[in-house]
């Protein structure tokens, strides 16, 4: 039997404190509501964020709240449909949203594998992942909200009193099996808006992705490069001189594969020597936070990117 981890159980907490305070706001998130969600109506932004992912102009991780991340995909989807890029839900985007049927959330009945683990603690330091087997999911928390796209305290909103145990039918957003995307004739990173978009060979942008894109101490490498290969579940080279922050005790290490790998479960090489796209242990710090000059992507966002591309891709880097 799975137990209710200690995550999981304050998350619970917190929305029966919200159900308290506000309990129309808490009982709002339903699928029946929220499938049916526009302009100001509970639950809108929620079911826009799951809409926005499925068209491929992702939000980032699925919270249900406002962010940067989420004007940006609006804005991207909103060019990509030839509407006016506000960022904002207007009635003519929530009408080219709505082209897609698809409820936003689902009914899921969790499997043994989903629930499986093993699940342990990942150490802050470096030079301690180094010494683990795995950098797998710290919880069923974690793993399942990468499965859905969501973040543990969405998952949690939205099935208050549920286990995270296998033969539990839970509420998530649809984006599960989505089909992959067309090649792409070029990788377009824009630094100004924090994002990856893919380009087909007429220039039209069919897909766009939040990234954290480098920081003042590892700035983006501004130019125009290639893809030259794409690695799943990689280990990850840990070399201190890269780092201009990195302790001074550490030595070259090599941390072992998995979604908590400092690179995520996708490295995609650029010939920039020692740069990529890559996923992230932090998906809630996407296009938020800054990196050491690479890309970093949500897991589920680099895997797509991933599939789109091949040797030889172009990959344009620009302010």
């Amino acid at each position: 039997m799975i137990r209710l981890t200690p995550l999981f159980a304050l998350l619970l907490a917190l929305v029966s404190a919200q159900a308290l305070a506000d309990p129309e706001k808490a009982a709002a998130l339903t699928p029946d509501t929220v499938n049916a969600a526009t302009g100001d109506a509970a639950g809108a932004l929620l079911r826009a964020q799951v809409l926005l992912e499925r068209a491929r102009f992702s939000p980032g991780e699925i919270d249900g709240g406002a962010g940067s991340n989420t004007t940006r995909a609006i804005a991207g989807f909103q060019r990509a449909r030839g509407l006016e890029p506000t960022g904002e839900l207007d009635p003519a985007t929530w009408k080219a949203l709505a082209e897609d049927d698809a409820p936003a959330l689902v009914g899921y009945t969790l499997t043994a594998e989903d629930v499986a683990g093993p699940f342990h603690e990942i150490p802050d330091d470096i030079m301690e992942k180094a010494k683990l087997d795995a950098l797998g999911f710290a919880s069923v928390e974690e793993a399942v909200g990468e499965k859905f796209h969501a973040s543990p305290t969405l998952l949690a909103r939205l099935n208050p009193g549920k286990k995270l145990a296998a033969g539990t039918e839970i509420v998530v957003p649809n984006v599960a099996g989505l089909p992959a995307l067309a090649p792409a004739a070029t990788v377009l990173v824009d630094r100004s808006d924090s994002v990856v978009r893919l380009q087909d060979a007429d220039g039209t942008v069919y897909a766009q992705f939040p990234a954290s894109t480098g920081s003042e101490h590892d700035p983006l490498p501004i130019g125009e490069w290639k893809i030259e290969g794409v690695a799943t579940d990689p280990t990850f080279h840990y070399n201190p001189e890269l780092f201009w922050d990195a302790d001074e005790s550490h030595a070259k290490a090599t941390l072992p594969p998995g979604p908590n790998n400092p690179v995520g479960t996708v490295w995609i090489d650029l010939s920039k020597e020692h740069y990529g796209i890559h996923g992230t242990p932090s998906p809630a710090k996407i296009g938020k936070t800054q990196s050491h000059g690479c890309i970093r992507m949500t897991n589920w966002s680099a895997r797509a990117v991933a599939d789109a591309v091949k040797p030889g891709t172009p990959a344009l880097l620009q302010e």
